[in-house]
C-alpha cells in the first residue's frame, strides 16, 4: 500500500473507521481520474469493475464520510452533478477551476491565487479563513478556435 493510503488510514483512525477494500477503491478511483472531477455515480461505475458486489449506496455514504473527515472535496459546478476530488498533502484545496459555458470542459489552475488577498482579509476582519473555491467562467481554447 502506498504512503497516500498511509494518510488517509491515518486520518481514518484518528476518527475511529478504517481503510477498507471499499474505501481504498473508492480512493483509488478519484486519484486515479485525477483532473476529471468524477461525480459518484462516475466512480461507482469505476470501482464495480473490480468490485462488483459494491452498491451505490456504499459509494455515496462513504464520499460523504470522507468528505467530513477532509479526506476528498465536494466540487459543485452547476452541471446537476456533485462532483470529488481529493485533498491535497496538506489538508487544502489549493487551486481553482476554469469552466467553458460552452462544452463544459473544466481545467485546474494549480496554485493558490489568492493568498495575498486572503492575508489581507484574515488581518483586516480577524477572520481566520480556513478554505475557498473559485470557479472561473468563461470559453475555453478549443470552443474558442471552433467560432
Amino acid at each position: 500500500m502506498s504512503s497516500m493510503y498511509d494518510g488517509y488510514k491515518k486520518k481514518l483512525k484518528e476518527a475511529g473507521y478504517k481503510l477498507t477494500p471499499q474505501r481504498i477503491a473508492i480512493l483509488s478511483a478519484i486519484e486515479e481520474n485525477k483532473g476529471l472531477h468524477l461525480n459518484t455515480e462516475e466512480i461507482y461505475d469505476i470501482v464495480k469493475q473490480s468490485n462488483p458486489e459494491m452498491g451505490l449506496a456504499t459509494v455515496y455514504r462513504t464520499l460523504q464520510l470522507l468528505e467530513e473527515l477532509e479526506v476528498v472535496t465536494s466540487l459543485n459546478l452547476e452541471d446537476g452533478c456533485v462532483r470529488y476530488e481529493l485533498y491535497n498533502d496538506d489538508g487544502h484545496h489549493n487551486h481553482h477551476h476554469l469552466i467553458c459555458s460552452n462544452c463544459g470542459a473544466v481545467i485546474e489552475v494549480e496554485g493558490d491565487l489568492l493568498e495575498e488577498l486572503e492575508n489581507k482579509i484574515e488581518k483586516e476582519y480577524d477572520f481566520e479563513i480556513l478554505d475557498h473555491k473559485l470557479k472561473f467562467y468563461g470559453i475555453c481554447s478549443k470552443c474558442k478556435n471552433l467560432v
